[in-house]
């Protein structure tokens, strides 16, 4: 009795050791918030992808490994060199804005490892750059296209992304640099359209006013025309009568002669005339 009471209290003692030692080994680990963990057992079914590790406090067994990622929103700047649809060199600088999908933290390291951003993000970018800016002339990409070319850009990236575990925020083209020669040739042919497009604006505005002057000569000579064949010799004397009897009551000094000038109408001579 009295061995089977020391072999019992032998194995608490030396359970309360190991529990102790598993303790005093263990890892106590704080996950910030903008952080998720991924665990790998290497004695029980390897990298946990199923569990992700929410902020908090955490232990982790002294066999296991806790990788923790920062999950909040990464800017990537990205400089290179590229060719366009006609094989010049264009350098571009590109900003990418992502961050990794919080429930596949796990997928994500499983594939790419905590250097996600070197080893996934930035060979993507310059896939991505290449694959678009190749379909474009430089004249395109110095000019009306740059938005296109950005939405196209932004297009492919968020698919070959998504298809990996990240999600694209955004991305912006901060710069297009053509090579000089190629840079002026442009802008001499800009500024040539420009000065193509002023003159035809005003030679349509002096078209325009012409044709208005004609169509306004027009409407007189119509005018003109109508009245003429409507004051017959009649109208005209009638009219000089009413006139005449206007004037013979106007209390101004006059001198009325009457049938002046062979068309019967009176002649009437003012004071000073």
């Amino acid at each position: 009795m009295e061995q089977r009471k020391w072999l019992t209290r032998a194995a608490l003692i030396f359970f309360v050791l190991i529990l102790v030692l598993f303790i005093s080994n263990s890892t106590f680990l704080t996950i910030d918030a903008g952080e998720r963990g991924v665990l790998f057992r290497p004695f029980s079914g390897g990298l946990d992808k199923t569990n992700i590790y929410q902020p908090g406090f955490h232990l982790v067994a002294p066999w296991n490994t806790m990788y923790v990622y920062n999950v909040r929103e990464t800017q990537v700047d990205e400089e290179m060199e590229v060719l366009s649809s006609n094989g010049l060199n264009i350098r571009t600088d590109m900003t990418v804005r992502v961050n990794p999908k919080f429930d596949k933290i796990g997928d994500l390291h499983e594939k790419f490892g905590r250097d996600y951003l070197n080893s996934l993000i930035r060979p993507e970018i310059r896939s991505a750059v290449r694959a678009v800016i190749g379909r474009f002339e430089p004249e395109q990409l110095y000019s009306s296209k740059r938005e296109e070319v950005q939405q196209m850009i932004q297009e492919e990236l968020e698919e070959r992304l998504g298809a990996n575990y990240v999600e694209l925020r955004a991305t912006l083209i901060r710069d297009i640099q053509l090579p000089e020669k190629i840079k002026a040739a442009i802008e001499r042919k800009l500024q040539q359209e420009q000065e193509a497009a002023e003159y035809k604006y005003r030679l349509d505005k002096e078209q325009q006013e012409a044709a208005r002057k004609i169509i306004e000569a027009k409407a007189k000579a119509e005018a003109n025309r109508i009245l003429n064949a409507s004051l017959t010799t009649n109208i005209l004397k009638d009219k000089g009568i009413e006139a005449t009897l206007e004037l013979a009551n106007s209390p101004n000094t006059k001198v009325i002669v009457v049938g002046g000038d062979g068309d019967g109408l009176p002649l009437i001579l003012g004071g000073n005339n």
